[in-house]
């Protein structure tokens, strides 16, 4: 059934019943029709691709999600109630300048690795507090952001100065 269907019917409804007039018919019919045009809980949709990080233990390969546009940023890993050790999401900002993350609507605790150009990392900030509004900064210029689960860095011996091997930063 079509919207224009959905609606005719709904008016004719309200008014075979006396309960409505066409005027007040409207606004009724216009949440209905925002309602079905932007379903409640409607997702993101990310691309998944692999990446590394070659580290003083070795390489260690993840499967992340990449957050490049401004509504998979915004989203990010909100809503998540777990995240595998293997994967994380990468956002990418596209150009190298001072970021700041939060960890709003984020059910998990997370590593933030804030990653140059280069794809070195500049900074991690460790076992993030899930919900908090507090600003989380870069530090300085980076190109991208690595989230993942919280523990990771300390437990594979991801440090300051590795580096990130992803499309995103070039030929390795």
């Amino acid at each position: 059934m079509s919207l224009n269907d959905v609606s005719a019917r709904l008016r004719w409804l309200a008014l075979s019943q006396g309960r409505m007039s066409g005027a007040r018919l409207r606004r009724p019919l216009l949440v209905l029709l925002l309602l079905l045009a932007y379903p409640a809980g409607a997702q993101v949709v990310f691309e998944t691709t692999p990446l590394a990080i070659e580290s003083g233990s070795g390489t260690l390969s993840f499967e992340v999600e990449l957050a490049v546009s401004p509504d998979q940023r915004r989203q990010g890993l909100m809503f998540r109630e777990s995240l595998d050790s293997d994967q994380g999401m990468l956002f990418d900002f596209g150009r190298t300048a001072p970021v700041t993350m939060w960890m709003r609507n984020t059910f998990i605790s997370l590593d933030m690795l804030f990653i140059d150009a280069d794809g070195r990392i500049a900074r991690i900030v460790a076992d993030t507090e899930p919900l908090s509004d507090a600003v989380i900064g870069s530090g300085g210029p980076v190109r991208a952001v690595l989230e993942l689960p919280a523990g990771t860095s300390a437990d594979l011996g991801i440090a300051v100065g590795d580096r990130v091997v992803h499309p995103i930063f070039g030929a390795p």
